[in-house]
């Protein structure tokens, strides 16, 4: 594992690594503090952001090492350097990048044209670090991940692309309900059924969210429009009529269902404030993890740097 642009690359047992190693982490913080002691961790930012920003910053600087915040803006990459310039650049000078962008693309240069790990803080297509918090918030509220139904209610978005490809990587049967307008892509959905294939994870796609959350475990959505998509606000709210979680939509669940979502959320569009600030939701759990994982990748990408 060289990089963490995306889920796909990745086999179940560096996932399995990742997660073994974010728990000790947090179990035993101290014991990692000097782990990445003289390292530098630029971040690139071009959307903004809260959990993102402040969970690498802390992380990098309670493993020992410097976070260094990026402005695309301040860069020149904002001013028409190509991407492949900044790369070598940047190589020269840090020991890692973290990169939240629109362009999924500008991550794979990055990678491709430098000499450091990359890791994705999000991307318009994929955002594989709050997918791996979230997960392995599941193994620690669930205490196994076999034979777990999560089921996504909303935008097919970057978020649920990376939700889907972990589940299938890991095992996990899940279900997706979407607007037929605002599906997942078709080539992350075929990749991912080829995995399920060889882990036994079963994938639904429906356009009924009733569907998709009967006997969950974990029920998950995410805002309706994105950073950047902000112009199509009432045209979504239109379009995703019916797929709010409520209650209502939670009782279809299984019992003990608990409730996630990535944060921020927008209290009675994709979910009711009762649902969020119930005793099933866990947001604020996983919104915490996003420092334990991020430490174990930074550590497992960046120790020998």
């Amino acid at each position: 594992m060289k990089h963490l642009i995306d889920i796909h690359p990745l086999s179940p047992q560096d996932i399995w690594h990742i997660f073994h190693t974010a728990a000790e982490i947090k179990r035993a913080p101290l014991k990692f503090r000097n782990a990445l002691s003289g390292k530098t961790l630029g971040m690139i930012f071009q959307k903004a952001s809260t959990r993102t920003r402040v969970s690498f910053e802390v992380g990098i600087y309670q493993l020992g090492g410097i976070g260094l915040y990026l402005s695309a803006n301040d860069l020149q990459i904002g001013r028409g350097e190509p991407i492949s310039d900044t790369a070598r650049v940047l190589s020269r000078y840090l020991d890692g990048i973290m990169a939240r962008v629109f362009d999924h693309q500008q991550l794979i240069d990055l990678a491709s044209f430098g000499s450091i790990p990359v890791i994705n803080g999000l991307s318009d297509l994929s955002h594989p670090c709050q997918a791996l918090a979230d997960y392995f918030t599941i193994w620690e509220k669930k205490g196994s991940l076999e034979r777990l139904k999560v089921a996504y209610v909303g935008d097919g978005n970057n978020m649920a692309h990376s939700l889907l490809e972990a589940a299938a990587k890991l095992g996990i049967h899940f279900a997706s309900a979407n607007p037929s307008a605002y599906r997942m892509k078709d080539d992350i959905v075929s990749a991912a059924r080829g995995e399920a294939e060889k882990t036994g994870a079963q994938i639904t796609l429906t356009q009924d969210p009733v569907e998709a959350v009967k006997d969950a475990d974990i029920v998950y959505t995410d805002v309706w429009a994105s950073m950047g998509q902000e112009s199509e606000s009432e045209k979504r709210r239109m379009a995703f009529r019916g797929f709010q979680v409520s209650r209502e939509l939670m009782n279809h669940a299984s019992p003990d269902c608990r409730f996630m979502h990535c944060l921020p959320a927008h209290r009675e569009e994709e979910v009711t404030g009762e649902v969020l600030e119930s005793d099933r939701s866990i947001v604020f759990d996983q919104a915490e993890n996003r420092l334990h994982v991020q430490k174990a990748i930074m550590l497992l990408l960046m120790q020998n740097q």
